[in-house]
């Protein structure tokens, strides 16, 4: 299915233009609202919404990209969504989560059929910028509100946005790779520097983060000390392919930055074939997926960028009851504004946004972060299998387990 971005956003009725600033104020008469601070792994400030959803009419839609690029929107985010959408007192027949499975004829049909079925908020993770931006239009001009969630449509007619900050990710990428090249001892560094798919606007504020890192550090193609990934993709398998690629061009690449846990994991598998041995090549991640970390506690990648899906989902959800109910969200809830570069219409370049904080998690700090947010459960890490490397004696994850305290 081909899309004209232009021709689409030419349709987009302007009244969506202004939809943020016609919204009237929630009633500070005394009662509790959310904000980016008091949401929790239980769910439980969602709860002073239900006064909100009861003012609502019609649904909310979440249509998510797909579950080849990460496995989050199974493991945590349509479950988190679901948790918080009834935790604020929402009926299961007000809200529907679909996934798009890498298709985006499926994702504009399914907003399409959303819409008729009723709802009146969209929460879109787009699979790329030009169906984002013509699903975007279509509801716009059929008045129903659009939520830009994890990733921002470039050129799209959203009111809100919900995400982490995305340089800040790349940054913590970008550090952790340094980082370990000096733990682990790594001489004469060759860093493969790789990175998402280019249609992901998400992957290039990534790239901005770790690439910043790298440079201050001395790291660059220049230097002659970096190699870059021609193209980028979220596929894990053509992930795995560019990398072999590279790896025969270059055998000395000995550090590698991978943009997440899914892309990085097929690589180390290649490598643990070919005889890697722990704390060898650094490799980074992001998502904080169960094998991400597996592949941490026993030295294989350096850490993953933990972004704490409960949290966003509870974001998410809450800013999508507040546009149901006609009702501007409160400050504490949006917390800033991103800028649109390609939005045709200049009164959408700066999009109100909810900007949340992602944390670099090492095997020392595992405990502490994801087993105590219950993200992952210590008994689904500690397994007693591990990978066979070739002519080494591999220890177990549960003896990685004990190494790192995780309980």
């Amino acid at each position: 299915m081909k899309f004209k971005t232009a021709k689409a956003l030419a349709s987009v009725a302007l009244v969506g233009s202004f939809v943020v600033a016609m919204l009237p104020d929630v009633s500070s008469a005394g009662t509790p609202t959310v904000s980016n601070t008091t949401f929790n792994t239980k769910f439980s400030t969602m709860k002073y919404l239900k006064s909100i959803v009861a003012k609502g009419k019609g649904s909310i839609a979440v249509i998510l990209p797909d579950t080849v690029s990460s496995a989050r929107y199974t493991e945590f985010d349509a479950p988190y969504l679901k948790k918080a959408f009834l935790a604020a007192g929402l009926k299961t027949s007000q809200f529907s989560i679909q996934n798009a499975q890498g298709s985006d004829t499926t994702q504009y049909t399914d907003a399409q059929a959303a819409i008729a079925k009723g709802a009146k908020v969209i929460l879109l993770d787009a699979l790329d910028s030009t169906t984002g931006a013509v699903i975007e239009a279509y509801a716009k001009a059929r008045g129903v509100k659009v939520i830009d969630y994890d990733r921002l449509t470039l050129g799209g007619a959203r009111s809100y946005y919900v995400s982490f900050n995305n340089v800040a990710v790349g940054t913590l990428i970008g550090t952790g790779v340094t980082s370990c090249i000096t733990a682990w001892g790594v001489k004469s560094p060759l860093i493969y520097v790789m990175k998402g798919a280019p249609t992901d606007n998400n992957a290039t504020l990534f790239a901005q983060g770790y690439n910043a890192v790298l440079a201050k550090a001395g790291y660059t193609s220049a230097a002659g000390n970096v190699i870059n990934e021609n193209t980028g993709t979220w596929t894990p398998s053509v992930a795995l392919t560019d990398f072999q690629g590279a790896y025969t061009a270059n055998p000395k690449i000995n550090a590698v930055v991978t943009p997440n846990d899914e892309n990085a994991a097929p690589i180390i598998a290649y490598l643990q074939s070919k005889g890697l041995a722990p704390k060898t090549i650094p490799f980074t991640g992001q998502d904080a997926t169960l094998l991400g970390f597996q592949n941490i506690i026993s030295g294989y990648q350096c850490g993953t960028v933990y972004k704490p899906i409960w949290l966003e989902a509870q974001a998410a959800a809450a800013l999508a009851v507040y546009l149901r109910a006609g009702i501007k969200p409160p400050k504490g809830l949006v917390n800033g504004t991103s800028t649109d570069s390609s939005a045709l219409i200049s009164s959408l370049k700066k999009v109100p946004s909810v900007l949340l904080t992602a944390t670099w998690v090492t095997a020392s700090t595992v405990e502490k972060t994801v087993i105590a947010d219950k993200v992952i459960k210590a008994s689904d890490l500690c397994t007693n299998s591990a990978p066979t490397v070739a002519g080494s004696t591999q220890p177990t994850y549960a003896q990685d387990c004990a190494t790192y305290g995780i309980k």
